[in-house]
């Protein structure tokens, strides 16, 4: 593992622990060094130092702020006061300026002092985070009752792998409140995160006041109801609800100097061409058609965009104008994606702007739209940041690309020597479900576990070391269609915030999933102390059925190994505890929980119905490979026995097939009299998923004779639909079963002029 030097090592011998005695007579251990993200490099010494009304606090002038920051956090959380007379133990933050890094630090304890020595105010500041959590997280709470508190003596050398590290906030979908932000900025500045990308202008909302442009507050700021349910809930409904709001400049001027004090950068985004319907709403000559539109109800890619005339590059530069006087750093971000062409096509002026540019088409339009954008921006001394549609049609000179639709808009523009940012949808979009439990909250739809943001690595194989210079660094997205209140926000960012941090500041050699799980569960208790709504899935159930020679068993396991697995077979409260695979030998619904000394819960109830039919355990064909991204289960998941989840697609026993008719082959080892054939398949319109309307079936009978059928699918309006053939005692071994894809998708739907979805489940035979 590098210089990194795992505490335990050195801990695990308890003579080695230095116990101080509180004025009540208790003993206080110092906390064990769990630091997240992980450092460089660690070493654990003998001995603690002990803060309390005799520590003297020093610092270079460069450290100023950092050094008052961590006087205010100790005495605002205890009732100990640092002295300002000069004593023989003292805490100190001092420059060194040969250290490499601007961001990196160097944190020393011995028992009669804490040193942290950093290159910039930036590694300072990462020292003090360090330096946080080697104490109590009644500190967190500012419920810290000793007059003193011990800290473990260590070193510890420190710096990021990238130099970008940041999390984002849709505020346009759903609004925060400034405490929200702020607060939000506290929690990524604990994990050494220094950028906010804080989306503020959407369809469905524009959130930052523009003084030159009234209507952006008085009626681009809200709408006048919003959706209920999903997007692929049919037909849509709407709470009725006026909704929206929007921030001052002298509250954006409070926030980003709030952020700038805990070293994170405001990046602002200012969507256009596309995500403007608000926008046009205020001031419909911002389009193309002129005519009056309304702030957007509900979610998705609208055709409202801003036209490209002069009267439009004026209003934008306008609001460029105003927006670089609140914020302070490099970067402007300006959108640039899911922008559909539809009013450029049928519009005569883009249509003759075309033409005059010598353009090439409507893409070649909004690289125009782009670079004159991205003109201007720079002569305010700023640089933009554009998601990876950018690109089409050829990218702006000094732009900086965020690729979204995986990595491949990075490889391309840093093989062209542009800097990038990394936040594709497979291991960085934070409003996708972390869970395959029914009880989570809804969510837009994906799978995002924990573990698969913290294998994220940053740098694309494709680039060469030279290439790989211009990956900046990566981002955590946090899209809030389905997200209406901070508690969920919360929810959702954490903890997969905390395992990218890791992600873009740690050493890949550092790295270990199991090491990061058990840091992870002490700083939970960092999250508990703030307030924060976390989701607490390391605590989760998950359940795999293995078809081995002895027969089938179902093997549970948890992420966090600290605690007890507890479950039951009959649906009952899970009392025993769970030692060995469980034989399978009949249908049975089993119940577990990750529970602690007095079996009571950590986590949600894990809960699998198991159903024995008759074609669990046996060979299943299919002609068609389902596509990567919805193949978790494998063609064995068809027929485990285990039903999908009710409400999404995207756990393990659901199959995706994009465009393609299927056949399946089920055979049964012998002929087996069966009394009836069902499954179900998804039928999530708005998500592009389209039950097919009918599906054929062939049983291979005695002596060569087939018995073939079609049978319409029922409930074709729902998001569930249905099939089911009966028999009576029919005797096959072979069963063929063709599913055709329902095709292209109709005009006025969501993906229309797109091949649909097929999604199917668990295959009955009974």
């Amino acid at each position: 593992m590098g210089l990194f030097r795992r505490t335990t090592q050195v801990l695990a011998c308890t003579t080695l622990i230095l116990l101080q005695t509180a004025c009540n007579g208790e003993k206080i251990k110092p906390i064990t060094p769990s630091i997240v993200p992980v450092p460089e490099a660690l070493t654990v010494n003998n001995g603690v130092f002990s803060i309390d009304n005799s520590t003297f606090l020093s610092y270079d002038d460069e450290f100023k702020s950092v050094a008052l920051f961590f006087k205010d956090y100790i005495e605002s959380s205890s009732s100990i006061k640092l002295s300002d007379s000069k004593t023989e133990k003292k805490i100190s933050f001092q420059l060194d300026t040969s250290l490499k890094n601007e961001e990196g630090y160097q944190l020393s304890i011995t028992p009669n002092s804490i040193l942290i020595k950093a290159k910039s105010s930036k590694g300072a500041f990462y020292g003090f985070q360090s330096l946080r959590q080697l104490l109590p997280s009644d500190f967190e709470s500012k419920k810290y009752k000793n007059s003193f508190v011990p800290v473990q003596c260590l070193e510890i050398s420190d710096a990021p792998q990238f130099s970008y590290r940041g999390m984002h906030l849709d505020v346009g979908r759903h609004f925060y409140s400034v405490k929200f932000i702020k607060k939000f900025i506290d929690l990524i500045s604990q994990l050494k995160m220094n950028t906010f990308h804080w989306h503020l202008t959407e369809d469905q909302g524009w959130r930052i006041e523009i003084k030159k442009y009234p209507k952006l507050q008085e009626v681009a700021a809200y709408r006048k109801e919003t959706l209920v349910g999903h997007y692929s809930d049919l037909p849509h409904q709407f709470d009725g609800k006026k909704y929206g709001g929007y921030y001052t400049q002298e509250q954006i001027k409070d926030i980003v100097a709030y952020a700038e004090k805990r070293h994170v950068n405001v990046i602002p985004e200012i969507e256009m061409p596309g995500h403007s319907q608000a926008a046009i709403a205020a001031y419909p000559e911002l389009g193309c058609t002129g005519k009056q539109i309304e702030v957007a109800t509900k979610w998705g890619i609208f055709e409202e965009v801003y036209c490209p005339k002069e009267s439009t590059f004026q209003f934008l530069e306008d609001v460029i104008d105003e927006v670089v006087e609140l914020f302070p750093g490099k970067y402007i971000h300006i959108g640039g994606d899911e922008a559909p062409k539809t009013r450029w096509k049928n519009c005569n002026h883009c249509q003759k702007l075309i033409k005059e540019k010598g353009l090439k088409d409507e893409h070649g339009l909004q690289s125009y739209f782009i670079s004159r954008m991205e003109k201007y921006i720079n002569s305010k001394g700023k640089q933009i940041i554009g998601w990876d549609e950018i690109l089409e049609g050829g990218l702006a000179p000094n732009a900086t690309v965020m690729s979204w639709r995986g990595i491949n808009g990075a490889v391309e523009a840093a093989k062209e020597h542009h800097d990038v940012i990394l936040t594709p949808t497979s291991h960085c979009y934070f409003d996708y479900y972390q869970s395959d439990n029914e009880k989570e909250p809804i969510a837009i739809g994906g799978y995002l576990p924990l573990e698969k943001v913290y294998s994220f690595n940053p740098i694309p194989k494709e680039l060469t070391e030279g290439e790989s210079k211009y990956v900046l660094g990566a981002q955590g997205n946090v899209w809030t269609e389905y997200i209406t209140n901070q508690e969920k926000v919360e929810y959702m960012a954490f903890p997969r915030a905390i395992a990218l941090s890791e992600v873009v500041w740690s050493s890949s050699k550092n790295k270990n999933y199991k090491d990061f799980i058990q840091r992870l569960e002490q700083f939970q208790k960092r999250l508990d102390a703030l307030g924060v709504n976390y989701a607490n899935h390391i605590y989760e159930v998950k359940g795999k059925l293995n078809n081995t020679e002895g027969g089938l068993t179902y093997e549970l396991h948890s992420t966090s190994t600290s605690k007890s697995i507890y479950y039951s077979i009959d649906g009952s409260q899970p009392t025993l505890l769970y030692k060995q695979p469980i034989y399978v030998d009949k249908t049975m619904t089993i119940k577990a929980m990750v529970g602690d000394d007095e079996k009571r819960a950590l986590g949600y109830e894990f809960e699998e119905q198991i159903n024995l039919h008759k074609a669990v355990g046996k060979k299943i064909t299919i002609d068609k490979e389902p596509h990567a991204a919805y193949n978790k289960g494998g063609k064995k998941a068809l027929i485990n026995g285990i039903s999908g989840n009710n409400k999404r697609y995207g756990d393990k026993e659901w199959l995706g097939f994009w465009g393609e008719d299927i056949t399946i082959t089920i055979d049964l080892g012998k002929p087996t009299k069966i009394n009836s054939i069902s499954t179900r398949f998804h039928n999530g319109n708005g998500q592009w998923i389209y039950a097919p309307k009918e599906i054929g079936m062939e049983l291979k009978l005695k002596g060569g004779r087939t018995h073939a059928s079609i049978g319409r699918v029922k409930d074709r309006q729902s998001l569930i639909s249905n099939y089911q053939k009966t028999f009576e005692d029919m005797e096959c071994q072979f069963i063929e079963i063709t599913i055709p894809n329902y095709g292209i998708i109709q005009k006025g739907k969501q993906g229309a002029g797109n091949k649909a979805w097929t999604f199917i489940d668990e295959i009955i035979i009974e």
